[in-house]
């Protein structure tokens, strides 16, 4: 996918993420936050090819990257989100006040990029270092970006005016609660590791 379509893509996932109420932070956070920090960090999965937008401009860190792991390698897996969520929990002082909402943002703008290019024939490494590539290849790269446009035009439509009143048992219910067990065991865990 290219530069362009994540962009597109990240600001039709928050919208998606606010109006689906997919985490009660989302739910009740200010727009200026969310979508901002989805656009903050939506290309940084690509810092792991030195000929990206964000690679061709921070050359010093993609090169290094892009020789340690690979194009669509650790920095597009669920262990680099993990990861970089501990170390910002970890490191970063009490004293530096990230709203909930932005920080979730930055979290959405990272996935959603995970998940564009989950939608292109070659994948991504989810469960990194397992070499198992998960895709749904519909956007062929071939096709130019038409298709790219298209995709996030219509997620961008459906987030606008998408049902406000869903079922209880809908597939966007049963992921916010998904979501938010895993928030909880992770903020257990954060809290579990600096008791230590």
């Amino acid at each position: 996918m290219t530069a362009e379509g994540h962009l597109f893509f990240s600001i039709a996932c928050a919208v998606f993420a606010k109006n689906a109420e997919l985490t009660p932070v989302l739910a009740q956070g200010d727009w200026w936050h969310i979508v901002p920090s989805a656009v903050l960090t939506c290309l940084l999965p690509d810092i792991d090819h030195p000929k990206s937008f964000l690679g061709q401009r921070l050359s010093w860190i993609s090169k290094p990257v892009a020789r340690a792991f690979g194009h669509r390698g650790f920095t597009h897996s669920l262990l680099a989100v993990f990861g970089a969520l501990t170390l910002f929990y970890l490191k970063v002082p009490d004293s530096w006040i990230v709203p909930a909402d932005a920080l979730q943002g930055l979290v959405l703008g990272y996935l959603s990029h995970i998940l564009a290019d989950m939608l292109t024939p070659a994948g991504v490494p989810l469960l990194w270092p397992c070499r198992w590539r998960f895709r749904l290849p519909i956007l062929a790269p071939r096709k130019g970006n038409q298709l790219e446009r298209a995709l996030c035009m219509a997620l961008f439509v459906y987030a606008v005016w998408m049902p406000q009143t869903l079922a209880d048992n809908s597939a966007i219910r049963w992921s916010s609660g998904v979501i938010n067990s895993l928030q909880i065991t992770f903020n257990r865990f954060i809290s579990h590791q600096s008791g230590r």
